[in-house]
């Protein structure tokens, strides 16, 4: 091991001579040969022009010099051993993970999943934030987030973690009140539930004797989340069209009845994990989305048909 022109290696040898009281101690815990520790504490006594050790035959003494040379070699190093640590821990899984989704999302089916997660990576500390906000995943607002429908162009990496098909559903109470729509454009004369993003489109996608086509929907609500808008719907505010997923468990209690289904054109809305970074992104995101993409795949393999 050589220390020679190397001011950290002066730094560490400076160091361990104090700390093992002799030449001939400091080389053999650095692998050097005593002559070659003596020369490279009388280089850095020349580089700064001041004596930092008396030596005697039996002793080494810093002096005030010396003492200031070694408080702050003791400080440099460490910062460069934590900074190399930090470094170094982007190749492995540990540190906070902030993770955002929507609140269905999460509490259907993220949550059920972070058990395992955490077991799995234990030094890895999960931040969640349920939330039908949108957040700034480029401004570092969190580290991965979970997004449904068409992605906008930006410097975002995703990831996707699955699907789900499209439903128009309205509760029994508005169709006893309204009627029940047999065709799409039966749907003029209902209050019709649509997102209020600006990428989504005022029309409902159908298809008819193999032919696709969209239609104008009017309604009196929009908001920003298919769970809202299945809500209302269950109130009977009027009908929506969200991923069956979201409604998933308002259709089996008998809150919402699909509805057109012979008109569904099979579209789907696609679930993404984002997150900044590609090839040397942190590997607490790597592993994180990794497991959400296995264990999404997991439960489509064991899905009943």
């Amino acid at each position: 091991m050589s220390f020679f022109g190397d001011r950290t290696g002066d730094l560490e040898v400076f160091t361990v001579v104090v700390d093992t009281g002799s030449f001939s101690a400091a080389g053999r815990a650095l692998d050097l040969a005593p002559s070659s520790v003596g020369r490279v504490i009388d280089r850095i006594e020349a580089r700064l022009g001041v004596r930092l050790l008396l030596r005697t035959t039996r002793s080494l003494t810093l002096t005030p010099e010396g003492a200031a040379y070694l408080s702050a070699a003791r400080r440099i190093l460490c910062d460069l051993r934590e900074t190399e640590q930090a470094i170094s821990d982007q190749s492995v899984p540990r540190g906070r993970l902030r993770v955002s989704t929507s609140i269905l999302y999460g509490r259907m089916v993220l949550v059920p999943l972070l058990g395992d997660f955490v077991r799995r990576y234990p030094g890895i500390v999960l931040d969640i934030s349920l939330t039908d906000a949108v957040v700034d995943i480029a401004a570092g607002q969190a580290d991965v987030g979970i997004r449904f429908g068409p992605l906008p162009d930006g410097p975002l990496t995703a990831r996707k973690l699955g699907e789900t098909r499209k439903v128009i559903v309205a509760s029994p109470d508005y169709l006893a009140r309204r009627g029940t729509p047999e065709i799409p454009e039966d749907l003029h004369g209902h209050d019709c539930l649509g997102f209020n993003f600006r990428r989504a489109s005022p029309t409902w996608p159908f298809r008819r004797d193999g032919r696709d086509y969209a239609l104008t929907i009017r309604g009196s609500v929009e908001a920003n989340n298919g769970e809202t808008l299945g809500q209302l719907a269950a109130e009977g505010v009027g009908i929506t069209r969200v991923g069956a997923e979201t409604v998933r468990d308002a259709i089996r209690a008998g809150d919402l009845v699909p509805l057109l289904e012979e008109f569904n054109p099979g579209d789907v809305e696609e679930i993404h994990a984002v997150f900044l970074g590609r090839g040397h992104m942190p590997a607490r995101v790597r592993c994180f989305v990794d497991y959400l993409v296995e264990r999404r795949r997991g439960s489509e393999r064991t899905a009943p048909e």
